[in-house]
Parts: C-alpha cells; structure tokens; sequence
C-alpha cells in the first residue's frame, strides 16, 4: 500500500513531530506500530521534477541564417560568474527576457516520464551551445511548442525553476500492510497511528457547507440482502464531468492510480483517503430511479466495469435497478451505468457490506480491487456519512454539481462493538513489563477505545468499529505494546511470564534447533516456506494420500487454495528456483505441517524434510565429483536416527509410489516413521526439475518424542579393531539390508560396523546376480582379538549368508 507523506500531511501536521517527518523518521515510526514501511521513493509532480533548470536572463541575442533556418545565438545569464552562449532556435527568443534554461547535464522526459536526452556543451551550427531555453513542453508544464517560455517575475538569475513553478516534491512510503489492520487502509488510517505515538491532533476534512436537497431526483432504494449493513446515497444534478485539477491528479499519481475524470477521480480520492470506497453512477442509466440491493439467480450474465462477462454463482450481493445488474458490490460497477463523458447527473454511493461475501465473491470471479481489498477486511460502517458527505462537497467544488435530493441512510443495526475486560496484572504478565495504569488508558484512548468500569485493578475497554481485528484480551495488549514501542520494553537473562510454565517439559523447538545444527554441519540450508498450497497438487499424487484437502473457506487465491498435503511440493518449488538460476548442487531440509482430514476428523502433522540433488561432494584437487545418491541420504538419516535414539528399526522397498521412483520406508517397532528415496522423474518435471532429487520425509511428531536425555559415557577401548572383507554373489532382490541384519543376529558382541563398499553386476555373474563387497569391523572392548576367534567369527558369517540369502562367496 502506497501511502503519499504530502496527502497524509492534510491529516496530521507531520511538520511537528521531532524530525519534521522526515522520511528516516516516518520510517521507524511507522515500522514500530506495526505497519513496516518497505520503501520510500520519491514522486514528481513533473517527470524529472525540473532539476537542472532554472530561471535565466538573455543578455545578449544575435541572428544568423543556416541554408532556410533562422538560429539566434545568444548569451545568457543564470546566476554563474559566466554566461552561458546557448545557440537557440526559437522565433520569439529576444533580449532581456527572462526564460527558463536546462542546464548542461539536465534530462529532459516525455508525457510518459521516459528520459530524452541529456542536455550537454555542443556546437550548433559552428556555434558553441552551453544550455537550451525551453518551451512549454519540453520543461513538462504543457503542450505547446510554438516558442520558448517567456516569463514575467523578478526572481534572481539562477533560482530553480521549481521556485517559479511552485513545485512541491512528494515522498510516498510503501507500506506493507498486514491482513487484520484493515483499518491502516487508507491516509487517515496511517495518521492515527502516527497520533497514537506523537500525540498530534487528526484534521479530517471540513463536512459542515454539506446541505441536503429536496427530492428533485430521487433514487429509490431497497435492501433485500443482509450482506448489506448499511447504505447512503445522494443524487447530484448539473455535474459537468472532465478532467480533475493538478492537485487531485497529483494525489492519485503519487500512489500509482491513473487520473480518469473529476467523478472517478473524486471517488478514489476518499477511498484513499478516507478508506471508505465509493461508487458513482449515471443517474440517466438507472432504469426506473430505482436501485435493489438483492442476490442473482446462478448464471446470470454480468458484464464488468473492465468489460468482460461474468456468470454469476448466486451468492454475490448484487446492486440491480428496476431491469439488471448494474454493479458487483464492494467490488466492481457495471459498464451499463459507469461515468461518461455526456454524464450531467450522478448518483453516489457509499456502503457497508459483509467483508465474508465480498472476499467470496471477489476471489470465484478472480477480481482484486481497491474496493475488495478494504471491503473484504472490513471497512469503518461509522464514517459512511462523512465520506459521502465530503465527496459531494468534492463534486459541487470541482464539477459544479448541485445537491439534487435527500441523504438516503439505510442503517437498520448498528454494530455490537467488541467489550473485553482487561486486569493491569495481565497486562503486565504478557507484555513481561509494568506500566502504569494512566499510560495504559493514554494509549487506548488515543487508539479511539473507550474505556469503562474502570478501577484500581482494570477497565473494559471498547473496542472502536473500524477496528474489526480487536476482538480478545490479547488483542488490546498487542495495540499497548505496539504503541508503547518493543524497543521500549527491557530485557534480561531472567525475563519471563508466569503463563510460561503452562507449557509441556518437551521443547521441541530445542529438538529442531539440535538437529538442524547436525544437518547445516553436513552441508544442508533450511528453507521455511508456505504452509499454503494449490489443491491440484493432491491430485498429482493422489493415489499416495489416503486423505482430503483441508480446504481454506475465505482463500487468499487459487494458488494458495488448501493446506499443504505433502512436504515435496515446497521442497520442488525450492529447488526448481535455485537449479533455474545455476545452484544444481542443492541439501536442503525443512521443518514444516502437512494438513490432513479424514471424515469430520482433521490431522495436523509435523515433518523434517531433506532434499538433496546434484552433487554430494563437489570437484577438488584430491577428491573427484560424487555424484549425489540415496546412500548418501540415508547415511544422513542414520546419523539423525542415531542422535534421537538408536533403536533397531527394519525397512521394506516403497512400490507403486507416484512421489518415490524407489526407496524405503523405516519402521521401529511396526511403526512407519520415516521415509526415503529418489522422487518420481514425472512429479519432479512437473516443477521443471530435470535432475535426479533424493528426499527424506521424517515423522516428526514421532521422531522428537525419541531424543535421548540419558546419555551414558564410557572410556574409549585400548584394544585394536579388525577389518575383514567378503565378497558376496547374490541374488539382485536382496538388499544390503538383509545382509546388515543376519550380520548383526549372527554376532552381537565384538560386530561394531558392517558397510558395503563396491557393487557389481555384470553378464560372467549369471542373469539376476550381483556382487557386495561386505566390510565388517571387529573389535573386543575388553582383549585383543586373536585369530582363531576372527576367522571363527568370519565363519559363522559365510554360513548363515549361504544359508538364508543364497549368497556364493566370491575367493
């Protein structure tokens, strides 16, 4: 949200505050209420804002023919110790006048704001050109190019054009506005919070010259929807519409909108402004004076203020007259009754609409506009009248209209404003610093609550209409502290608040913070991402989720439709964003929900997530590339499994699986708990990876409920550990696994490690063989290891392996 310091200015005097509103002020300001400012730019009224020129005097003008042109060389003065000569091609260029000079160094823009040229010291003509004298347009005050400007003031040579002109520079902040503070949505909503903190009084504008006709050209008006809360509308007659003066046009560039007309512009004007958001109708195009505000039946065609043709699902609120739609509520008017050139009476709107219909509609017909964006968060249903009121003032002003009937207020329930009871001990507790009671009721007051039952212990406090977001105890106490400033709020080793001790012994956030210093140690980066995602994904792999979308009701868009189902998606995203911009070498992990529901039954699970793509190892002088594997993978997942608890766990091959080409699931104690293995070639392509992608899905949920806090020590042994190697043929369907496991029933005492270390396959094995080369690393903790037992031990490892995998040892 663009906010315009010169606009905000007719709402609190920012020239008072400490720093005179300067922009590293507002910045800080602004950032600690809550409403972060992202960027700061400055507006021009004119492209360029004029610098480089300045008012001149021509000293000195001289004649001379080049072929059929007639050129002046002339001298002028603008205020230097030198004259500059600046050969000139104008007819009316004379001595003694005073004009305006770009400046050797000065840009020159067109309509659009597009730089020219820059002006430089050049020869014309044989003649040498140190400036030029400038006509209407090409300084950007006006068309005409007939001859150079001529002014008549006594300002000194070499005062800045933008003097002469009275150009003001503008600042606008871009504000990133959070959804619940509906209320900031406008320039008076960004000056109270400037009020709450500075103490300086709010100027709204001056409604008192409004005046109410007789019924000359009434509308009628009928409520037949509840989305409708409240309604008020005028008609004004002899309105002559064209184009708006320099100051409204000004106002609506500097913050990105186009300048239409006086009556649009003027409607935008207070929406910006004021936050209310405003409709203006050919009163003409009415059809029968009369305006129902009613839903449609499903498929009625509707054609938008932008064109297009809209079917309409039957639950938009919908503003008819006696024959059609004429406008899509809180979001877009109709192209059958919109201002147009001819228009000489209009009919003003302003309303309060359900911000759940809105948000509704807006997102089935994919319409995001100024209006939705403040209707669908909740508008202030108290200021309607003044809206309406200062926006009629507007057009009589700027269009010459006449107020030409009655104020129609359709205002059948006003709002139950939000009563919360609030104790200065909890106040306290939560905010982990004490005020005093009279700061506290300072601050809400000035944030426009008022306060009853108050005592030595609390107050209620009432929450104002415009702020639907303050609805709970803790909402009042965050609207303290972000006044009072979290800067303001001190810190020690030894701040806490009692409510803390409510919380389970199990940190789990100390678990996550653990194990993802283990993983960055290895070469992997978090990535947090959204917890949001598009429904289609569930159907990409729908034969591997055994569960619904969670859908969101009042969705942000389509993209962010349902609650992720599946950690791969974000995981792809991720990756497919740095492999496009060169980085294909990627460990990556993830602590993040997937959302399930399974009948009326809704499942919140938690996930560790590593993904690892392209190289595991790259290219050094004594280490050649290694390409990334599951192996790899899996030896990660070993270490992590072996931090939380080294249980026995068995694994079994993933078949069938549209998220996994292969891999395995690991269970402990019959209980799934991790998954891992390269992802489907089709699922990775549909995020335009083209690489091999290796992940590991942890059960979070499980897995740091296994964190080891007893942790026993012992003295590193003083006796030798024993390699022995087996080479083993066997059939292709036994995996390392099965070999780990017999290896580890076989001897359990003085087996420390078994590890595979070369793989073979090839046509001399037979069909269906492959050779492992088997290390197994023996060691006595208590005796060195004498021959006989090795080769023993070794032994008993042979004949179980022939014997329960078919394995031929190779010599």
């Amino acid at each position: 949200m663009k906010i315009s310091t010169t606009w905000l200015n007719d709402f609190i005097d920012l020239s008072q505050l400490p720093q005179q509103g300067s922009p590293e002020e507002l910045d800080v300001l602004l950032t600690n209420t809550g409403l972060e400012v992202e960027g700061i730019e400055a507006h021009d009224q004119i492209p360029g804002g004029l610098k480089g020129f300045v008012v001149g005097e021509v000293i000195s003008c001289e004649k001379f023919q080049v072929k059929e042109k007639t050129l002046s060389a002339t001298t002028v003065n603008v205020g230097q110790e030198e004259l500059l000569q600046i050969v000139c091609g104008a007819a009316n260029v004379a001595q003694g006048q005073k004009v305006i000079v770009a400046t050797p160094g000065t840009t020159l823009y067109d309509k659009e704001g597009k730089p020219v040229f820059t002006i430089e010291k050049r020869k014309v003509y044989g003649q040498v050109s140190e400036g030029m004298i400038c006509a209407e347009d090409e300084i950007g005050i006006g068309d005409s190019h007939d001859g150079i400007l001529v002014l008549e003031t006594q300002l000194a040579n070499g005062t800045p054009a933008t003097t002469y002109f009275n150009i003001q520079s503008d600042l606008v902040l871009e504000i990133g506005l959070t959804p619940n503070r509906a209320d900031a949505a406008s320039h008076w909503g960004v000056a109270r919070d400037i009020r709450a903190v500075s103490g300086l009084d709010i100027k709204l504008p001056d409604v008192s010259s409004f005046q109410e006709s007789d019924n000359t050209f009434p509308i009628q008006v009928q409520i037949e929807d509840e989305g409708c809360t409240r309604f008020c509308g005028i008609s004004i007659d002899q309105v002559k519409v064209g184009p708006s003066p320099e100051w409204l046009k000004d106002r609506l560039q500097a913050i990105g909108l186009r300048p239409i007309n006086n009556i649009v512009d003027i409607t935008n004007f207070i929406c910006h402004g004021l936050g209310q958001p405003m409709h203006a109708y050919d009163w003409e195009q009415i059809n029968g004076q009369k305006l129902f505000v009613k839903s449609l039946a499903v498929g009625t065609s509707f054609t938008t203020l932008d064109g297009i043709e809209r079917k309409l699902d039957g639950e938009e609120i919908m503003i008819c007259d006696a024959d059609r739609p004429i406008g899509l509520a809180g979001i877009m008017g109709g192209s059958n009754s919109s201002i147009q050139e001819n228009t000489s009476r209009v009919f003003l709107e302003v309303a309060h609409f359900r911000p759940e219909r809105i948000r509704k509609s807006s997102q089935v017909h994919g319409l995001k506009t100024d209006a939705s964006f403040r209707f669908e968060r909740g508008t202030d249903i108290e200021a309607k009248l003044l809206a309406l009121q200062y926006a009629t003032i507007l057009i009589q002003e700027l269009a010459g209209g006449k107020v030409a009937s009655q104020l129609i207020d359709y205002y059948p329930n006003q709002p139950e404003l939000a009563h919360i009871d609030m104790t200065y001990e909890r106040i306290h507790s939560i905010m982990g610093v004490e005020l005093a009671p009279e700061r506290v009721q300072e601050i809400l007051v000035a944030l426009d609550f008022k306060l009853s039952h108050v005592s030595p212990s609390g107050f209620t406090a009432i929450a104002p209409a415009y702020r639907v977001d303050v609805t709970r105890e803790a909402d009042v106490i965050e609207e303290i502290l972000r006044i009072h400033g979290l800067d303001n709020i001190p810190l020690s080793e030894h701040l806490s608040a009692h409510f803390i001790s409510e919380f389970p012994a199990l940190d789990k956030e100390k678990v996550q913070q653990t194990i993802g210093y283990q993983l960055a140690a290895k070469g992997f980066q978090e990535i947090i991402s959204n917890s949001l995602t598009k429904a289609e994904f569930h159907t990409w792999i729908e034969k591997d989720l055994s569960f619904e979308s969670v859908e969101i009701l009042n969705k942000l868009s389509e993209d962010l439709g349902v609650m992720r189902q599946h950690m791969v998606f974000h995981g792809l995203e991720a990756l497919a964003h740095n492999i496009n911009r060169r980085q294909k070498d990627l460990k990556l992990v993830e602590f993040g929900k997937t959302y399930h529901k399974k009948g009326a039954k809704y499942i919140e699970k938690r996930h560790a997530t590593l993904y690892a793509t392209g190289l595991w190892q790259g290219e050094t002088w004594d280490h050649t590339p290694q390409k990334t594997q599951l192996y790899h993978l899996f030896q990660v997942c070993k270490a992590v499994m072996q931090h939380l608890g080294n249980k026995p766990f068995d694994t079994e091959v993933i078949e069938g699986s549209s998220v996994y080409a292969y891999g395995l699931r690991i269970s402990v104690q019959k209980k799934s708990c991790l998954e891992l293995g390269m992802i489907h070639p089709n699922l990775a392509e549909k995020f335009d990876v083209k690489q091999d992608v290796f992940m590991a899905d942890f059960d979070w949920d499980y897995w740091v409920k296994q964190e080891k806090t007893d942790f026993v020590y012992q003295e590193i042994t003083k006796f030798p550990e024993v390699r022995r190697d087996l080479s083993l043929v066997i059939n292709k369907e036994v995996s390392f696994q099965s070999i780990q496991r017999v290896a580890e029933q076989t001897e359990k005492n003085i087996l420390k490690q078994v590890a595979l270390f070369d793989v073979y396959e090839g046509k001399n094995l037979g069909e269906g063989k492959k050779s492992y080369s088997i290390s197994f690393i023996l060691q006595d903790e208590n005796q060195t290891l004498t021959d006989k037992v090795i080769d023993s031990t070794m032994e008993r490892f042979i004949q179980r392996f022939e014997k329960e995998l078919g394995a031929i040892i190779r010599k």
